[in-house]
Parts: structure tokens; sequence; C-alpha cells
């Protein structure tokens, strides 16, 4: 354990004034002991005072670095240690914190960054069937459509339009949700099997619609986890409709059930396009898609595998993609097999 050596020197200091008042008492040790004594005391004295206005010197120079890094928001700054032990671990912290500031500043930049992109790609998203809809409803109350074919044309390009908006609105209250911690998770005991089985169904008109191949790989055996059933069933669902909305032109959709030691793995491929390799690494960032999404063909709000991310974390698996375009694009994510009280308490 290091001594303090202002304790040091103030023990010093009552040790000599204990000597001058017993010398003071006994004359006969008066002198050039006492002399000794009150030199001593003397230096101990300049000791102090130059190691408090070093003490005093130090924090003033750690105020105005601080406040520059407050007023100027120059989050890099840093304090330099110097020979007093004393004072080494408070400006260590204060380093730390500094750092904090640095990293909060960044994400704090790159949040608002995507706050101001997702702003508008959902302006856009919404303007743009919006005003298209508005279109065909002027066009219906100005009798535009000649024919009864024309009008129902008119009126399923609006139905279609309107379920768009209403999807995308489900998608952005969904992640409003979440990111507000507002999702009530009830976790229970499922058959991973068949909860992948029913979602598929759900979309067997879609896939017979684009005559769309599907082959599945599900194990006929229970396949028992411990999920919350809706959070589950919309992480496939999102990855279903992800795959029929970029990998329809390889007309072949496939699903993989497997089983690790601690966990399972659902993989859900197509022989679509697939990704580019600058896009892989972004398609989980809310309002991010490439480049043929842009194509009113392919729709998708950018939202829906955000979401399925972030309701796999919340059940403590992982989510991952790989693609070799128009020969398999994986998107897979697991899902442990283990409740998540108990996950937590093994970690």
């Amino acid at each position: 354990m290091k001594i303090d050596r202002v304790i040091l020197l103030i023990s010093l200091q009552i040790i000599v004034l204990t000597g001058l008042f017993i010398t003071d008492i006994q004359n006969q040790y008066a002198g050039i002991l006492k002399w000794i004594l009150y030199t001593a005391l003397f230096f101990i004295s300049i000791t102090l005072f130059i190691l408090r206005f070093r003490y005093l010197t130090q924090l003033k120079r750690m105020n105005i670095e601080i406040r520059r890094a407050v007023d100027d928001e120059n989050v890099k700054t840093r304090i330099l240690t110097n020979q007093d032990r004393e004072l080494n671990e408070f400006i260590f912290s204060i380093n730390e914190l500094v750092e904090q500031l640095e990293k909060i500043k960044v994400q704090s930049i790159k949040s608002e960054k995507a706050r101001k992109g997702i702003l508008s790609g959902i302006s856009h998203d919404i303007r743009t069937p919006l005003t298209s809809i508005i279109g065909y409803v002027d066009a219906l109350k100005d009798d535009v459509a000649a024919s009864e074919a024309e009008k129902k044309a008119y009126i399923d390009i609006i139905s279609r339009k309107a379920n768009g908006l209403k999807h995308l609105l489900d998608e952005l209250f969904q992640m409003a949700k979440i990111d507000a911690d507002e999702i009530t998770f009830k976790e229970e005991e499922l058959d991973f099997a068949e909860i992948t089985r029913e979602c598929f169904i759900e979309f067997l008109p879609d896939l017979k619609t684009e005559s769309i191949e599907l082959k599945t790989v599900i194990p006929e055996e229970k396949c028992i986890i411990y999920a919350d059933r809706l959070s589950l069933k919309r992480i496939i669902g999102n990855l279903i409709k992800n795959a029929l909305h970029y990998g329809r032109e390889g007309k072949i959709l496939g699903a993989e059930l497997t089983e690790t030691a601690h966990e399972y793995q659902l993989l859900i491929w197509d022989r679509g396009p697939g990704i580019a390799e600058d896009d892989v690494m972004h398609v989980f960032e809310r309002m991010y898609r490439g480049e043929q999404s842009r194509n009113q063909l392919y729709g998708g709000s950018g939202l829906g595998l955000s979401i399925a991310k972030a309701l796999v974390e919340k059940h403590h698996g992982k989510i991952w993609v790989e693609s070799i375009p128009w020969e398999r694009t994986v998107f897979g994510f697991s899902i442990p097999k283990q409740p998540l009280q108990l996950e937590l308490r093994n970690n």
C-alpha cells in the first residue's frame, strides 16, 4: 500500500511539534536539538506548501482541459498524468469518462444520420403509394375509367397499395415497440418444426401465384424450444417475405431446420439475384435496401430484416446472411434450446 506524501509530512510535523514541546519542558535538551527540530519543521512546511501549490495547479489545468472538452465538444481531449500518484487514478477515471463521452457522441452522430435516412425513406414509401391512391380515386370519381374492367383494375391497384401502406405502418409500429422495449414476451414451450410449417403454409398462395417451387427439410420429430410464439412467427414470416421479394426470379425457395448441441437453426434460402458484396454487411440496418428494391416490382419496407434481427437477439439467438448470386442466398437464425431464464443463469 502506497503511503500518501502529505499524510507522511503531516505526521512528521506532529512528531517535530511533539519534540519541540518536550524540549520546552525539559530545558536541558534545549539548544542545538531545538534548532534541528525548527529547521525540520520549516522544510516540512515548505514541502507541504509546494505540494499544495502543485496540486492546485494540476487541478486548474485539469479543469481547463475538461472545460475545453465540454465547451468546444472536443471529446478527443485527454488529460496527461504526472508524478503525483495521488491524482493519477482520478485522471485515469476522467479520461475514461471522456472516452465514453466520445463513443456516445459518435453513436449519436450515427443515430442522427440513421434517423434522417429512415425519415427520408419513410416519407418516400408513404408519399409515393398515397399519391398513386389519390390519383386512382380521383380517376374513379371523374369516371375516367370507361369500362367495368378498368374500374376493377383501378380498385385492385388501390387495394394493393393501401395494404402495402398498412403493412409499412404495422412494421413501423412494431419497430417503435421494440425500441421502447414494450414487446411482451410470453415464453412457452414450442415445436420449432411445427411453427415453421405453419408459417410456410400461410405463404403457399403467394408461392403458387409466383410459380415458385418450395423445398423444405424439416424434421418430423418435435424440435422443442422456449420462445414467444408471435415473435417467432414474425421472424420466420419476415424472412420468407424477404425471400419472395428478392429471390422470386430464381423460382425456388427452400428451408432447412437443423439442430446443434445447444440450439436449433433455421435456414431460408433462394436462388435469386442475391445480395451484392457491399450490401451484405448492411442488410439488417433499418430502411436499408439494395438497388433492385427501388424497382416497384420488389417493394419492401426495409424494416422486416431489422425487426427479425431485433427479435432474434431478444431470444438470445443469432442471425446472419450468406449470398452467392443466382446460386444460393441464405438467411439463417438460431434459437437456444434452453429457456431464456436458464440461459441467463448458465451464462
